[in-house]
């Protein structure tokens, strides 16, 4: 993992966590891009994701403020490969494998496990970023340690699978008193589910009941919480 001094990204506007990420992505894509920047060539960066195009104006608004940001303005200098599975993460090999034999620079994979493994099993070269990404990548086969991941991935991961647990002790350490805990959770969402596991797992050594509540769509929440209140 090559991570050099990072660059200043705007933030106006942007998520905290999806700027901090970005901020690592382009700062190791930006090593890369120095050869691709030679006199007359344009450095070429692959974009997947299981997105929608019309659902993802925010990333790629970020990636372009951060390239301008390093000197690199899409369309003079650089230029993006996009490719979204518009919600068909069947389709992730194929577009992986596109921008394998487009021969980009350096590829930015927005999503989660489901959407960095078609890169990953597509090259062994490009240099391959995660923008996004909630469980642990070595439990998730995607580096060999923390510390020295090694292979062609890094990212910047929140560990959110393992922090579930650790939310709840410190509930119960607020509120002692406490006994039932509800708990949203989206059932497609392979992070939601694990870090479920981890908040149940914490759960029974803390003597605490928890109430798993499933969160289909936006309109689930007004439904979800007036069970909880119940």
């Amino acid at each position: 993992m090559i991570l050099p001094t990072e660059p200043r990204i705007p933030t106006s506007g942007l998520p905290k966590n999806l700027t901090i990420a970005l901020r690592f992505g382009l700062a190791l894509a930006s090593v890369h891009l120095a050869e691709a920047q030679q006199p007359g060539k344009i450095a070429r960066i692959g974009y997947l994701t299981s997105a929608e195009p019309a659902l993802d104006p925010t990333h790629v608004e970020a990636i372009r403020l951060a390239l301008r940001e390093l000197g690199d303005i899409e369309g003079q200098n650089s230029a993006i490969e996009y490719r979204y599975a518009g919600g068909k993460f069947e389709r992730l090999p194929e577009l992986a494998a596109e921008l394998v034999r487009l021969k980009v620079d350096v590829i930015l994979a927005a999503g989660g496990d489901g959407v960095i493994r078609a890169p990953k099993n597509a090259t062994k070269t490009i240099p391959i970023v995660l923008v996004g990404q909630g469980s642990d990548p070595v439990e998730a086969g995607l580096g060999e340690s923390l510390a020295h991941p090694g292979g062609n991935v890094t990212d910047l991961t929140n560990l959110l699978v393992q922090l579930g647990g650790k939310r709840l002790e410190l509930l119960k350490e607020a509120v002692p008193k406490i006994a039932r805990v509800a708990v949203p959770y989206v059932p497609a969402d392979r992070t939601h589910r694990l870090e479920l596991k981890s908040v149940q797992s914490a759960a029974r050594a803390l003597g605490v009941t928890i109430k798993p509540r499933e969160v289909r769509d936006a309109d689930d929440f007004d439904r979800v919480f007036s069970v909880m209140s119940r």
